[in-house]
């Protein structure tokens, strides 16, 4: 007698929700401090007013960070309330409607017509809701939205990100400031683009490299608009 086995699967969009907002976090942490650093740096500041600019980036940013995806992802999470309680009336209004309206729903993804009408039978006696919010709304528990998980994640990682170049102001000389903070930003989003693409089950390359130009840019550019106002106040 044969034995039947469970083959359970995990796999990388079980955590979009987190993962999202933690490499979105630690993205802005590092690149969002490490310009502000470098920008300021770049305008002949003292290592004491850089360090103290790169301190009150890391809180600000955290509590944007937070709040912004706190209000965006419940701003989600409300409209999928909406359409589950608009769903749950029309399947008490006209049942009969929506049983048509799944068996279409499976007909359209290649069903014959009767074994489409027989799932749909069988999933609203079941469930109808989570039937209907599964295939037509495309809601399910994996991809619902968490609002307090996203905020907490963005504001921890945005944390993290920005302590390495902080870091690198609290130990680097003075003249060596502005390159060892890009060294280490640069090496620190390499990371962040290699951990990020390996926790969501990307292709390394375009990830490390997608993350690595976008930081560079934004630190090049900061920098020279503070040696341009440096130059200016000067």
């Amino acid at each position: 007698m044969s034995r039947l086995h469970v083959h359970a699967e995990r796999h990388a969009a079980s955590r979009i929700g987190w993962l999202r907002a933690a490499v979105l976090g630690a993205n802005d942490g590092i690149v969002s401090t490490a310009s502000l650093i470098v920008g300021v740096a770049a305008s002949n500041a003292t290592q004491s007013t850089i360090l103290i600019a790169g301190i009150a980036a890391l809180f600000a940013g955290a509590m944007s960070m937070a709040a912004g995806e706190y209000v965006s992802v419940s701003s989600q999470a409300d409209t999928e309330k909406a359409d589950l309680a608009r769903e749950d009336r029309e399947l008490t209004q006209r049942p009969d409607l929506e049983l048509e309206e799944l068996t279409r729903i499976y007909e359209m993804r290649g069903v014959e017509h009767e074994t489409a009408r027989a799932v749909a039978d069988q999933m609203m006696a079941r469930d109808a809701l989570g039937a209907h919010a599964r295939d037509e709304l495309g809601l399910s528990a994996t991809m619902t939205a968490r609002p307090l998980q996203a905020a907490t994640a963005s504001a921890l990682t945005f944390t993290a990100g920005a302590a390495a170049p902080l870091l690198v102001v609290s130990l680097a000389p003075p003249a060596m400031l502005v390159p060892a903070v890009a060294i280490v930003s640069i090496i620190c989003l390499s990371v962040l683009g290699g951990l990020g693409a390996r926790a969501g089950g990307a292709p390394l390359g375009p990830s490390v490299l997608r993350v690595t130009f976008w930081g560079a840019l934004a630190m090049a550019v900061t920098a020279g608009v503070g040696r341009l106002f440096g130059a200016v106040v000067g």
